[in-house]
């Protein structure tokens, strides 16, 4: 049968292409009805420059590979981690990272869940808050500067997918992300006018003489799942019953 469709040149190139149409249009038809399948998220912020700087942070320290952040629609996954994960939740998410793998814990609502002096102890020695951790340290954030002159182009990549992002913003990426981490320095108003009340303004790693890597990489745990309060507005109480 294979011998004969080799013969057949034009009709196996025929049926390959009948092949690859009918699984590309599976994947592209429900692009679709986006509109109708996402859900609705007025509250929706962008990451500040500081969220965003550490978010890369996470992407650079492949924090992805042990971490997902999505938690599906089981009982067992929405008790341990709260709502299961929207759709809407990662619409400013480029790359996402959703994730499949789970040497440690999903992270999607890890926000709010431990304080920034826990996060910063758990960086730098895993061990001291979780003795059976296996995560490996990662102590350099707390001395590394965190690099500000190219943040406005970060926040412009992100603008060119999407993202919306004002010039204004982009434009005051690094003084932002400094204020956030600093909030004595009298910045702070105007980092709040961009985005938003909701925006967090501390020491993240404790040391507010400088802006670190760990500020930035704190600031970004610290927002997981609390950039919209969506998902607990589209999850009724008996959807898991």
């Amino acid at each position: 049968m294979h011998y004969r469709l080799e013969r057949r040149a034009i009709g196996m190139t025929l049926a390959i292409i009948a092949a690859a149409s009918i699984g590309g249009f599976v994947e592209i038809a429900p692009l679709f009805t986006i509109d109708q399948t996402v859900e609705a998220a007025p509250d929706m912020r962008v990451y500040t420059p500081l969220e965003l700087a550490g978010r890369n942070i996470y992407m650079r320290e492949g924090c992805y590979a042990c971490h997902s952040q999505m938690i599906r629609t089981l009982r067992d996954e929405v008790e341990r981690y709260g709502p299961y994960s929207l759709a809407v939740e990662s619409k400013y998410d480029h790359p996402m990272l959703w994730g499949s793998k789970r040497t440690g814990p999903d992270i999607a609502r890890l926000g709010g869940k431990y304080s920034d002096e826990w996060h910063v102890r758990h960086l730098i020695n895993p061990r001291e808050v979780v003795p059976v951790s296996i995560m490996p340290a990662y102590g350099w954030l707390m001395e590394n500067d965190l690099r500000t002159n190219d943040l406005s182009d970060q926040l412009a990549a992100q603008r060119a997918v999407g993202v919306p992002y004002t010039p204004e913003m982009i434009h005051n990426a690094a003084s932002d992300a400094y204020a956030q981490a600093n909030p004595d320095t009298g910045r702070v108003t105007d980092l709040i006018t961009r985005y938003g009340e909701a925006t967090t303004t501390r020491t993240f790693d404790g040391a507010p003489d400088r802006l670190t890597e760990m500020d930035a990489l704190v600031a970004y745990l610290q927002i997981l799942g609390r950039l919209t309060d969506a998902a607990g507005r589209n999850t009724p109480a008996g959807d898991l019953e």
